[in-house]
């Protein structure tokens, strides 16, 4: 127990790895340490009464944030590795109830609740992460190994089994007797912010416009983990979208560049993606967090990067720039969120978006690309440099969520010793009640750079 206290970092987070490297993903709450933290407090609790409390009061830390990584509708944001685990990504508060730990508000028994049966009910409609003789497969909602890790196994599943601990408890307990609540951002009065910054994982929550989803930078994983650079090195990674990972080493559409720059000095062959980064920081600006970090795929080539999250006049985008110093020739790709793109009546790819089909299909032009389907609107649009828009078809089984995606996506090529300024804008809205009436107005109302940046870009 001793060892595993030096992970600790503050406000609750423990590490998922050495001195050096920043990764806090689930392992840091609902699969490992806060859970296991939380069961040695109720099953340790009169032998080490201090270490137990000590455990209880990180908890309680860790839960304000951690309600954000949840979705009103029930998913957690997938982030980092192991995600077939599934709704293991809920165990912590599964953990709370064991434990009995009781949370700050506005997190009650009945908001607890909610948070882990919530969940439980996405996941009852996704039937696809059942084999044929009913045992759960490898993969997320449908059976996926380019999503897989070296060390899963046919029982790796089940540490889904995590959330099932409340069963432990009687049923007088205040766990099952409170009444299911909503998130809090769902409350009558919302009493969790919007957009928060973490400052130990180096992400900023947010949920706005209907959408749940972060920014992040400076994680990584300690040793060379499959498709590294998509589970912890993506700008953003979305509730509703989830993330991609690529399926090959040819061409950028097996690349995915999703929620990525993508950068080839061999013709379009090899890609690279962010993984390691240099500088990572969480700043504020005019009261508004963001993200810096830099980055250098090649010796001569730097990239730095600053992440803003959304505003209240442009809710449903956020912002990314990217200043590329390049010492050699490049071709470089941006990716939005991937979204599902076959049509809802014949399950085809999508046509183009039109007077006749205007709330399904994909456009682009110079500077933006926009996809419409059933899953929502997802667009990018760069505000400043004359890049191409362009709708890629990225290889099947890509995306956690969606067998089928397509990502709208912004390509340009660098010459060589030109500092090169990417303002990129990202829109955003996942289906909900109303959507085909209101995304149209949103995407045309452009987020604006604030005076900071572009000061910063001189």
């Amino acid at each position: 127990m001793d060892h595993l206290d030096t992970f600790h970092r503050g406000d609750g987070w423990s590490n998922d790895g050495p001195a050096g490297y920043t990764q806090m993903d689930y392992y840091s709450g609902s699969f490992a340490i806060q859970y296991l933290q939380l069961l040695y407090a109720k099953l340790a609790g009169d032998s080490d009464p201090k270490r137990a409390e000590e455990y209880r009061d990180r908890a309680r830390k860790y839960a304000l944030d951690f309600a954000h990584y949840m979705d009103p509708e029930g998913h957690a944001i997938p982030f980092g590795r192991s995600l077939t685990y599934r709704f293991a990504t809920v165990g912590f508060w599964a953990a709370v109830a064991f434990a009995e730990v009781e949370l700050p508000a506005p997190l009650s028994w009945g908001v607890v609740k909610g948070m882990l049966l919530r969940n439980l009910r996405w996941w009852s409609k996704h039937p696809d992460v059942f084999q044929p003789n009913g045992m759960l497969n490898i993969g997320y909602t449908y059976p996926n190994y380019y999503l897989a890790e070296n060390y899963n196994s046919p029982g790796s599943p089940y540490w889904c089994m995590l959330a099932f601990a409340p069963l432990a408890l009687p049923k007088e307990h205040p766990f099952w007797t409170s009444k299911e609540e909503p998130h809090p951002f769902r409350s009558a009065t919302p009493s969790l912010p919007e957009i928060k910054a973490l400052r130990y994982p180096l992400h900023i929550m947010v949920h706005k416009a209907g959408h749940t989803f972060l920014l992040s930078s400076g994680q990584k994983c300690h040793y060379p983990l499959k498709s590294t650079q998509a589970k912890y090195g993506h700008f953003a990674y979305s509730a509703s979208f989830g993330y991609s990972v690529p399926t090959g080493g040819y061409t950028i559409e097996q690349y995915v560049p999703e929620s990525a720059l993508a950068l080839s000095d061999d013709g379009g062959e090899m890609w690279k993606m962010r993984r390691d980064v240099e500088n990572a920081e969480l700043n504020t600006k005019d009261g508004s967090p963001y993200l810096y970090s830099e980055m250098r795929p090649w010796s001569d080539v730097k990239v730095r990067t600053w992440l803003l999250p959304p505003t209240d006049e442009a809710p449903s985008w956020h912002l990314r720039v990217h200043h590329v110093q390049s010492g050699r020739a490049l071709q470089s790709y941006e990716g939005a969120f991937a979204i599902k793109g076959t049509a809802k009546n014949t399950g085809r790819a999508l046509g183009a978006l039109s007077s006749s089909s205007p709330h399904e299909g994909i456009a682009a032009s110079q500077a933006s690309a926009l996809t419409v389907s059933e899953a929502g609107v997802v667009g990018i649009v760069d505000l400043q440099a004359p890049r191409l828009g362009k709708v890629l078809e990225v290889d099947a089984n890509s995306n956690l969520i969606e067998a089928r995606t397509v990502l709208p996506s912004l390509g340009m090529d660098i010459e060589p010793g030109k500092d090169v300024y990417f303002v990129t804008a990202v829109f955003a809205m996942p289906a909900s009640e109303g959507w085909t009436e209101r995304w149209r107005r949103a995407w045309e109302k452009k987020p604006v750079l604030p005076t900071w940046v572009k000061e910063a870009m001189r």
